[in-house]
C-alpha cells in the first residue's frame, strides 16, 4: 500500500502558520507525541524539518470513510482529551498556548467580516454575532481560558480531519493545530465544522457535557465564519456553514446548551 506523503515549504515570515509553527508543530507531534498519544492516528514513518521545509511520510489512510458519525465523533475526542487533561502541557510546553496568534485572527477576522456581511446566503442571526464579534475577537480568544482545563487539544477536529475504519476505529489526521486548552474547544469546532444541527445533542451527550461550550462558542465561530467566506455566495456549502452558525448563534442567545 502506497504510504501518504506531506511536503510543506517553509512558511511565509509573519503568516498565521508561520506564527503558530503549524507545519513544525506538526513534525513535533509525530516524533514526540504520536507514539503514546493514546488514540488512533496515522503511523509515522518519517517526520523530517530542515530549512527547505517539512516533510512527513504517514500511513495512508485514504480508504478509509471520511468523517465519523458526530457521537463516535465526539467519544473519540473525549478519550484523546481525559488521557492528557492537566498534564499535556506540562509534558511539551511547546505545544502552542492560549492567545497564540489572536491578533492576526482577529485582523483577518475584521478585514474579511465586510465582504461577508454584505452576502445574500449570510442569515440575520449569524450576521448579527458577527457583528458583535468585529473588534473583539481578541477578546472571544481570551474567554476559552474560561473554558475549562488544558488537555492536548487536536485543534481542528473536522470531518475533513478524521476518518472512520473499516470497524469503526476513528483516526485523526492534521495535528498543524495541536495546541494546549480546553478540550471542549474541539468539540464547538467538531459541532460548527462538520455535525448537522439537528444531529449536534447527538455529539454533546457523547462527549458527556457541555460545559465551557459556551465560552469557547464565539472564538469557534470565527473560524467558522472565516471559512465560510472561502465559499461563493448561495453555494450549497455555504449555506450549510450559514446553517451551523445560526445554530451556533442560537446558543448564544439562550446562554446555554
Amino acid at each position: 500500500m502506497p504510504n501518504h506523503v506531506k511536503r510543506r515549504d517553509p512558511a511565509a515570515a509573519g503568516s498565521i502558520p508561520a506564527v503558530l509553527k503549524m507545519f513544525e508543530s506538526e513534525v513535533r507531534f509525530y516524533r514526540e507525541i504520536a507514539p503514546v498519544v493514546g488514540v488512533r492516528v496515522p503511523a509515522c514513518y518519517q517526520a523530517e524539518e530542515n530549512a527547505d521545509g517539512t516533510r512527513l511520510v504517514l500511513e495512508d489512510l485514504s480508504a478509509w470513510t471520511p468523517g465519523a458519525e458526530p457521537a463516535v465523533g465526539a467519544a473519540a475526542m473525549r478519550d484523546l482529551h481525559d488521557r492528557w487533561v492537566g498534564r499535556a502541557h506540562l509534558l511539551w510546553p511547546w505545544l502552542r498556548p492560549l492567545g497564540a496568534g489572536e491578533d492576526l485572527v482577529a485582523d483577518l477576522f475584521d478585514r474579511t467580516w465586510p465582504e461577508l456581511a454584505a452576502r445574500s446566503d449570510v442569515s440575520a442571526p449569524v450576521r448579527e454575532v458577527g457583528e458583535r464579534l468585529v473588534g473583539h475577537v481578541v477578546d472571544a480568544e481570551r474567554d476559552i481560558a474560561r473554558a475549562g482545563d488544558l488537555t492536548m487539544a487536536h485543534g481542528d477536529a473536522s470531518a475533513q480531519n478524521l476518518r472512520t475504519g473499516p470497524g469503526g476505529e476513528v483516526a485523526f489526521l492534521d495535528w498543524e493545530d495541536v495546541s494546549a486548552a480546553p478540550g471542549v474547544l474541539d468539540l464547538a469546532w467538531w459541532l460548527v465544522s462538520s455535525v448537522q444541527p439537528e444531529r449536534w445533542s447527538e455529539a454533546v451527550d457523547a462527549y458527556g457535557t457541555s460545559q465551557g461550550l459556551v465560552e469557547v462558542m464565539p472564538s469557534t465561530m470565527v473560524q467558522g465564519y472565516l471559512t465560510m467566506a472561502d465559499y461563493p455566495d448561495g453555494s450549497e456549502v455555504a449555506a450549510a456553514w450559514n446553517a451551523r452558525l445560526e445554530a451556533a448563534s442560537a446558543l448564544l442567545a439562550a446562554g446555554r446548551l
